[in-house]
């Protein structure tokens, strides 16, 4: 079934007097699924200003009309998108401040989970990183409220760990690189395709990339636990 036909087929069943109110439900969840995916897509591509919320209602089978009665406006639409973005991306990292594994290992979890997320959802990394690099002109608020506070939470355990065996690295640095050495394999995914001569990063590739992060991570840190 095409994304047109199963769309539609979505629509009929959620109107009045069509099924239990339960199956409505569960259809609306479905069909709002299926424009919050097409529009993560249409973001990624084109960013907030150059997306239309015409754009989403034809990648998702629909007419604007029927769109803009689940999402109002494309303001709406692009702020469900991030902020699905974020809750996904951000329960998956949880390896450093709210984990009792030793710092390395902890750090190997963290490395993997970031590099997971961008092999699992690149377009919504590319929406995020696009609307950071535009000036977060459209989501400022929710990244300070929803990401900073982690980030800093993250950068304050990595420095409890390092003062008292002394490593000379700065931990605000050591995370902002991981984090845009991990996302540059959603964000720049094109440019390395184009680098390897493949047609697409195989789950090979990635695990290549886990572990060679992961060692220059380690050893920057410079002690022996950290290697081990």
């Amino acid at each position: 079934m095409d994304r047109t036909h199963r769309t539609r087929s979505i629509e009929a069943a959620t109107s009045p007097g069509s099924a239990a109110v339960s199956r409505r439900a569960r259809l609306r969840d479905d069909l709002e699924q299926v424009i919050l995916g097409e529009a993560e897509r249409v973001f990624a591509d084109k960013g907030f200003d150059g997306a239309t919320v015409s754009d989403i209602a034809e990648a998702a089978g629909l007419s604007k009309q029927n769109l803009m009665y689940y999402f109002p406006s494309k303001q709406a639409l692009y702020e469900r998108v991030l902020d699905d973005v974020l809750d996904d991306w951000l329960r998956s990292m949880n390896a450093l401040a709210h984990s009792d594994l030793p710092m390395p290992q902890a750090l190997r979890l963290y490395i993997q989970a970031k590099l997971e997320f961008s092999r699992r959802r690149p377009a919504g990394s590319r929406v995020y990183a696009l609307e950071v690099i535009s000036g977060a002109k459209q989501y400022a608020q929710q990244i300070k409220s929803k990401v900073v506070p982690v980030l800093r939470k993250d950068i304050a355990t990595l420095n409890r760990w390092m003062e008292p065996r002394q490593v000379k690295v700065s931990a605000e640095h050591l995370m902002f690189a991981i984090w845009a050495a991990t996302q540059s394999y959603a964000d720049f995914a094109t440019q390395m395709q184009l680098v390897t001569g493949r047609s697409s990063l195989s789950d090979a590739f990635f695990a290549q990339a886990q572990e060679t992060l992961t060692q220059m991570v380690l050893g920057a840190l410079g002690s022996a636990e950290a290697s081990a």
